[in-house]
């Protein structure tokens, strides 16, 4: 690559990220590679006892609940539940919410199941690289560390009435031992902190009395809570101004909640201060005024969904508040959320980044079933998120919706979210999802103009999602690409050039877009500036047009100022090719046929699954397709 290139491609990153991003990335770099960040994080701290047990138990302090003994939650025995519980103990363990891996007991909490590499426990933190081919993927490493399969036996425990504290309570002492304080891979980040420590916080207090909670045991998990807190409190700006995502709210809510719940620690005062501060400034900020999400990905909005669960919940019950924006924006998601939602099974569009996370597992629903998490922050906010049934995750927070608010009712119509560039319809058997959004904050995917289609509760069209972060360069540009989406390519180039990791150039941003009907159909009209690096002041526009009452579509696509030697591709991808009539052609009439081929799909994290791709290619500059379903 040319100097000009690189220099021209430097300065993309600065116009996208700004000048802060990159003064605050430069100086950080520099203190990690100089050793100046390591003398911030002391690897062997003394052993101090700062919250005695019996201090802690007579804290006025409130949490969902106050002990085990104290829930009146509708017990319900499910054998599904049993059997993850016996898989748990038995060393096996549901990954990013899906495949379930074997680790064994007493598994060695360094090794990555994944690849098979052992991360070194006496490295301090910061020098644990995030991306290594030889390590693999790290997440696969963090997944249980991160304790949320805690739930599962805290749920077991209950609904069984088998007492499961000294196996819980085991698990976080092995981790504790295995884990000198900032070293090794699980201080690398400050989200699997925090999230380590709000999963710790719950079992104390669900095992608030048990004998098994002795003083020794909780002088040991006091001490790792205290020093993980300090990792994120001095660590926090990387969030909030180098990643800026759901990790800034989780580490901040973190802060805010370690300084509430845990008032003996020193600085507690001081974390609970700064954090609500900064939690305020992320939510107003990450949550976009029409309620969608600055991370373009449904399942990381669920994410935002279940930490204000938290928040929200938490700052109630010990007589403190937030501001309107916090209530305002939280209510602003559920309606977004909501409104994308396939009503049969609780499941959203597949789209933007997903990698598994579902922090506080509180049912036994599937993943992709949104309606609890929903449902738990709307009771918190009186909202009627238009759910059938009550889901087990409200009881755990201690507030249950009124009669009024489980009844059925009709979630029909048009919504339009031209913030995030998000357009809906939702008809008795039809969802029709759209985006055609701009981009002011660092999208993920090359997915604008995506189309979904949703029939009877099945997903006919789908985005392919995300499978893996850290892979092989071709299945990574894949998943992340726009080949894995409903839209259209130029040859291969993608909507925007690919940069290293994350990194896109030349973001694509919205023209102009507007849902509406007439007495026939329901019109979509989208224009994006896209393709910068294939060719000067390319746009894409796509016109779908739905008929009222039928599962039948027209998808125009019209490319202006193509290069003359690329050709137009319009994707499609479907695990259901049999349920689907094509008929494509260009502007002038020319009928064209249709490649099929193997495609990828991932619905969970680390899974792959095969789809069928369908592609039409012109050397025009239109493609107008007609989709009728035959279910």
């Amino acid at each position: 690559m040319s100097s000009w290139k690189t220099l021209q491609k430097g300065m993309r990153v600065v116009h996208n990220m700004g000048w802060r991003y990159i003064a605050f990335r430069s100086v950080y770099e520099l203190n990690r590679r100089t050793g100046r960040l390591k003398k911030r994080f002391p690897g062997t701290p003394a052993k101090v006892k700062y919250l005695s047990l019996d201090s802690w138990k007579n804290q006025t302090v409130q949490f969902f609940f106050g002990s085990r003994e104290e829930l009146a939650i509708p017990r319900n025995p499910e054998a599904e539940l049993a059997t993850r519980y016996q898989d748990i103990k038995a060393g096996k363990l549901p990954f990013f919410n899906g495949k379930v891996i074997d680790l064994g007991i007493d598994s060695d909490w360094m090794r990555n199941p994944d690849s098979g590499f052992v991360y070194e426990r006496d490295k301090h933190w910061t020098e644990i690289e995030d991306y290594s081919k030889e390590a693999g993927d790290i997440k696969f490493v963090w997944e249980k560390a991160r304790f949320a399969y805690l739930y599962d036996i805290i749920r077991y425990d209950y609904h069984f009435k088998d007492d499961c504290a000294a196996f819980v309570l085991q698990h976080i002492l092995s981790w504790i031992k295995a884990n000198k304080v900032n070293c090794g891979p699980h201080y690398k980040c400050s989200q699997e902190i925090s999230l380590r420590v709000l999963n710790w916080t719950f079992a104390l207090y669900y095992y608030r009395n048990s004998a098994h909670l002795t003083e020794q045991v909780f002088e040991e998990i006091q001490h790792a809570i205290y020093w993980q807190l300090h990792h994120v409190y001095e660590n926090i700006n990387f969030s909030r101004i180098a990643v800026r995502n759901n990790h800034a709210i989780t580490e901040t809510l973190a802060l805010y909640l370690g300084g509430l719940l845990y008032p003996a620690f020193p600085g507690a005062a001081n974390w609970k201060e700064k954090g609500r501060k900064w939690f305020i400034q992320e939510i107003g900020y990450q949550i976009y005024p029409d309620g969608s999400y600055l991370q373009f990905s449904m399942n990381y909005h669920r994410v935002v969904v279940q930490l204000l669960t938290w928040a929200i919940r938490l700052a109630e019950l010990n007589d403190e508040a937030f501001p309107a924006v916090v209530a305002e924006r939280a209510e602003k998601s559920l309606q977004f959320l909501r409104s994308c939602m396939n009503d049969s099974n609780g499941w959203l569009p597949n789209y933007g980044a997903n990698d598994g996370a579902l922090f506080f597992r509180l049912n036994s629903r599937q993943y992709r079933d949104y309606r609890p998490q929903l449902q738990a922050l709307a009771v918190l906010l009186d909202v009627d998120a238009a759910f059938p049934e009550t889901y087990e995750d409200v009881y755990w927070y201690g507030k249950v919706p009124a009669e009024k608010e489980v009844t059925p009712k009709e979630y029909k119509g048009l919504f339009s979210y031209p913030d995030g560039g998000y357009y809906v319809c939702r008809e008795q058997d039809t969802v029709t999802f759209l985006r055609c959004g701009s981009h002011r904050d660092r999208p993920s995917q090359a997915d604008n103009l995506h189309l979904d289609i949703w029939y009877k509760g099945e997903n006919i069209l789908m985005d392919a999602g995300s499978y893996k972060y850290n892979t092989n360069e071709q299945t990574l540009r894949y998943f992340m690409g726009t080949a894995s989406h409903n839209t259209v390519m130029l040859e291969d180039y993608d909507q925007m050039e690919k940069g290293a990791r994350f990194i896109w150039y030349n973001w694509t941003q919205c023209r102009n877009a507007v849902l509406y009907e007439t007495k026939e159909e329901y019109i979509w009209d989208g224009t994006i500036s896209a393709f910068q690096h294939a060719g000067p002041d390319i746009t894409h526009r796509r016109v779908v047009k739905k008929k009222k009452g039928a599962p039948l579509w027209r998808v125009e696509d019209y490319i202006t100022n193509k290069p003359a030697h690329l050709a137009m591709r319009q994707l499609w991808h479907t695990v259901l090719p049999e349920a689907i009539t094509w008929k494509a052609g260009d502007k002038q009439g020319n009928i064209l046929k249709a490649e099929e081929r193997k495609g990828a799909y991932s619905s969970l994290y680390g899974v792959r699954e095969e789809s069928r791709e369908l592609i039409f290619t012109t050397d025009q500059y239109a493609i107008i397709t007609d989709i009728s379903l035959n279910r």
